[in-house]
């Protein structure tokens, strides 16, 4: 099927959304069993961690781990908010630069200014939303940023949005003091897909919608860490303790173009492979051979896909043995955990 859908279903108990483009499974999001990215906190600084400039804190939800922790003392209570997914048998990563972030709106409390994001070009639009932001923001000490999406939006709808996201933020930073809580838990995956998959799409709601727009074959996929690619390359993506990796291969292909043509293929497709399974952390591409003055192409081309894909994802270079490193926001729970 042509264009973009997006589905809102539930796997068992859990809530999930999928993004379908020409009848492919572009993105998914599931509800996993650890606090969700963007819930906040009243928590307690517990000890410093001298070697790993940090301190653990308590939450709720057991520990948490905050960096730059200059000036704090262990008892101190504080508010702060989850950035990513807690890895099995670790500290939730935490901060203490809360942000409050909605559709066409994002708060910063600790950062004041109203800013428009820079993929708006036009001048009078530009004008036009900072108008907006002056006009619901009024006194207030906080900073606001106004996304992309803004772009397409309705001025009604922007200045909705900012009114909520700011009313919010001034309810939530008000409420630091008292004993640890959860203040607030943070987007699940129908609220998250209303946020970020903003482009025109249809959207389907009806229950059992995954298995009749071909989702739940699409996850199965997934199981698999094999992954075809055109012309007969595939690549697998493996994931242990340690790091993600991820081995290209041409296949039956000996020509002497195969290299690069299986890399290419691999830089495209390696961010939707993350994504989809939810892995972050180390990335280590062992990439099929090819010449070394092929490497800008395929950098050229990795670091295009990670600019569309959306997740913050360092390109560090390469290593001596010729394999290709990413580092990779934790943004995701693994699915590989969340599926039947």
């Amino acid at each position: 099927m042509k264009g973009r859908q997006i589905l809102l279903d539930h796997i068992g108990e859990r809530e999930a959304a999928a993004l379908m483009v020409d009848g492919k499974l572009d993105d998914v999001l599931i509800d996993g069993d650890t606090p969700r990215p963007g819930a906040i906190y009243r928590a307690v600084a517990d000890r410093p961690v001298k070697g790993q400039g940090g301190m653990f804190v308590k939450t709720p939800d057991g520990m948490g781990f905050l960096r730059q922790v200059k000036g704090l003392a262990p008892g101190q209570t504080l508010l702060m908010q989850v950035t990513g997914m807690a890895e099995d048998g670790k500290a939730i990563p935490v901060t203490q630069k809360i942000l409050f972030k909605s559709r066409y709106a994002i708060v910063t409390p600790e950062a004041p200014g109203l800013n428009i994001s820079r993929s708006i070009k036009d001048d009078d639009l530009r004008e036009t939303l900072l108008g907006i932001a002056h006009e619901v923001m009024g006194g207030s000490e906080m900073g606001l940023i106004l996304r992309s999406s803004c772009a397409e939006a309705e001025a009604g709808e922007i200045a909705e949005d900012i009114a909520a996201m700011e009313e919010m933020a001034r309810a939530v930073m008000a409420d630091a003091a008292g004993e640890m809580e959860k203040l607030t838990e943070g987007d699940g995956p129908h609220e998250e897909a209303w946020r970020e998959w903003v482009a025109p799409a249809d959207i389907v709601t009806r229950a059992g919608c995954f298995e009749d727009h071909g989702v739940l074959d699409a996850l199965e996929d997934l199981k698999s860490a094999k992954v075809a690619m055109g012309g007969g390359a595939f690549l697998f993506v493996e994931p242990t303790r340690a790091l993600v990796a991820v081995d290209v291969n041409t296949g039956a292909d000996t020509s002497p173009a195969a290299g690069i043509k299986a890399n290419m293929a691999a830089a495209r497709e390696i961010p939707r492979q993350l994504r989809l399974r939810g892995l972050g952390g180390q990335v280590t591409i062992d990439l099929a051979p090819m010449p070394k003055k092929e490497r800008r192409p395929f950098e050229t081309a990795l670091r295009a896909a990670l600019k569309a894909d959306g997740i913050d994802t360092v390109m560090a270079g390469w290593t001596p043995l010729g394999h290709y490193e990413l580092q990779r926001k934790r943004a995701r729970v693994a699915i590989r955990g969340l599926l039947p």
